[in-house]
């Protein structure tokens, strides 16, 4: 067996040490990823992406020996950027962040340790890895969107009528539904993943490369319409007989694998042989200037302090007691009494809020408007406000179903807007139907946008005000209000419901510290 050369002796002992430092002090941001790739589907490939990456740099080792490492200082201020995102990513449990910034410091410990040079040649292998990170799931409501217009669209024009209210439609032989899994998503990035590495193995010019990768990634989306349209033609015809259970999943796989055989088969007639092997005194090499010892020792210092900061903040964050919302906010002083019980058939679904409360509210003559409120304090990864799984109504196993969501304007803050129906598409004239009024209020500040909620949470805990967050949802029932009374309601009370939110939060504030 052939000896590394003294160069890689001396440079890998302080890359695995940084490797180490990185999977030791970050080891539950590396479970958190291994835990979804084992429980969703969607991300089950990250399986296979570190084995690929470590044959890819195998494949480089001729190449390799031909470098001298040497350590590049110069990656220690993108290493201390990636260690601050993770900070930032855990203040406001945000996985795909942390693990993000995870991958990135694994990533950058190799030009940090080997240099440039080494880098460059292996530079593919390393960008591979992001593949592990379990991202892009925000695509799904859009494609789950454009997936339920083409199928709409194809069905009316092969002569079959449809009915269709949101991501849900009705024709002669049944009722449909667009769900997460009929979104494309895992087709989508799947195909992105095993079409950058065809791109990669099998042309040498950029460009080429690039067309591939665009091609993988407009291919399956179209696939996924062409599959959703099959699968209600099939369950059409054939009165419902086959397509419409577990085997509509089978043949969509079936139908994406045929997708892929063909685009790779094509694919394979512009292949390029693979670059012949430089000469070994063509490599330019490093000037030997040392100090791996000092680089290694402020890389694990850069390492260290963002977990040392997040345990210094920790404590801050948990002194305050869990918030009380078992008294409402009165609004008799706008004219709106309690009216208890008549909106109780719906619940917002929102997780593990630190406190929450519902109650009904009417005037005089008029129909009732309900308030629901969750309150979440020293968030963390399973109870915060900002999650893909706190909705209105969930898109599975939900009495409800969300058919339309928008934007509004109230009392000069931006509102989401949605209406939503009872789930049984099958007696739509005994159906209910819900209007609904949603905003986030994080620490006084009001938005409806997800990444702002986030940024007033990370700034509010980095001065030291806590993370007490919240949101607000007003809905009525459709059939005995309409949405002027909504805008109405909030407009006569969201000051005071602002107001209710601040005390909710300054008195256990308070609290905690006369304890």
């Amino acid at each position: 067996m052939t000896r590394l050369p003294p160069a890689w002796r001396k440079s890998l002992p302080g890359l695995v040490l940084a490797l180490l430092a990185v999977l030791i002090l970050y080891w539950r941001t590396g479970l958190a990823m291994v835990e979804i790739w084992e429980r969703s589907e969607t991300f089950a490939h990250a399986f296979v992406v570190l084995p690929i990456a470590l044959w890819l740099v195998w494949r480089q080792r001729a190449l390799l020996a031909l470098h001298t490492p040497q350590p590049a200082p110069i990656f220690l201020l993108p290493l201390i950027a990636a260690a601050l995102v993770w900070l930032l990513g855990d203040l406001v449990a945000v996985n795909s962040v942390t693990q993000m910034a995870f991958v990135a410091m694994l990533v950058l410990c190799v030009p940090l340790m080997l240099g440039r040079s080494v880098t460059w040649t292996i530079a593919f292998p390393l960008a591979f890895l992001f593949f592990c990170v379990p991202f892009g799931e925000f695509m799904m409501p859009q494609m789950m969107e454009w997936t339920a217009d083409f199928t709409v669209l194809a069905v009316r024009a092969s002569g079959v009528p449809v009915y269709r209210e949101g991501l849900h439609f009705i024709i002669p032989s049944g009722s449909w539904s667009v769900v997460e899994a009929c979104s494309g998503i895992r087709y989508l990035i799947a195909s992105v993943m095993v079409g950058t590495l065809f791109a990669y193995l099998n042309y040498r010019s950029l460009k080429r490369r690039l067309i591939f990768i665009a091609i993988s990634f407009a291919l399956p989306l179209v696939a996924n319409w062409l599959r959703a349209y099959m699968i209600v033609m099939l369950g059409h015809l054939s009165g419902n007989a086959i397509a419409t259970g577990v085997d509509h999943i089978i043949y969509g796989w079936l139908f994406f694998g045929l997708v892929m055989l063909v685009l790779f088969t094509v694919g394979m007639r512009w292949s390029e042989p693979d670059a012949p092997l430089p000469a070994a005194d063509s490599v330019p090499q490093p000037a030997s200037k040392g100090g791996r010892v000092w680089t290694t020792a402020v890389a694990l210092a850069v390492l260290v302090t963002p977990i040392l900061a997040q345990r210094g903040l920790a404590p801050q964050l948990g002194q305050a007691e869990l918030p009380v919302l078992t008294s409402p906010p009165d609004l008799t002083a706008s004219g709106w009494q309690p009216a208890p019980g008549t909106l109780e058939s719906f619940k917002p679904h929102f997780e593990h809020p630190r406190g929450e409360m519902r109650a009904d509210y009417m005037t005089k003559g008029g129909a009732p408007v309900g308030l629901y409120v969750a309150y979440y304090r020293h968030q963390n990864y399973e109870s915060k406000l900002i999650s893909s799984t706190n909705v209105l109504a969930p898109a599975d196993h939900s009495a409800w179903l969300s058919i339309d969501r928008g934007q509004t304007e109230v009392a000069n803050t931006a509102w989401r807007f949605a209406e939503l129906r009872t789930a049984d598409l099958t007696h739509a004239s005994s159906a209910r139907r819900l209007l609904a009024l949603q905003v986030y209020w994080i620490n006084g500040h009001w938005t409806v946008s997800d990444t702002l909620a986030k940024l007033y949470t990370a700034q509010a805990q980095l001065t030291g005000r806590g993370d007490d967050s919240a949101v607000l949802v007003l809905y009525v029932d459709a059939a005995n209000g309409d949405e002027a009374l909504l805008r109405r309601f909030a407009q006569e009370n969201f000051a005071r419901i602002g107001t209710w939110l601040s005390a909710v939060r300054d008195a256990d504030r308070h609290a905690g510290q006369r304890e």
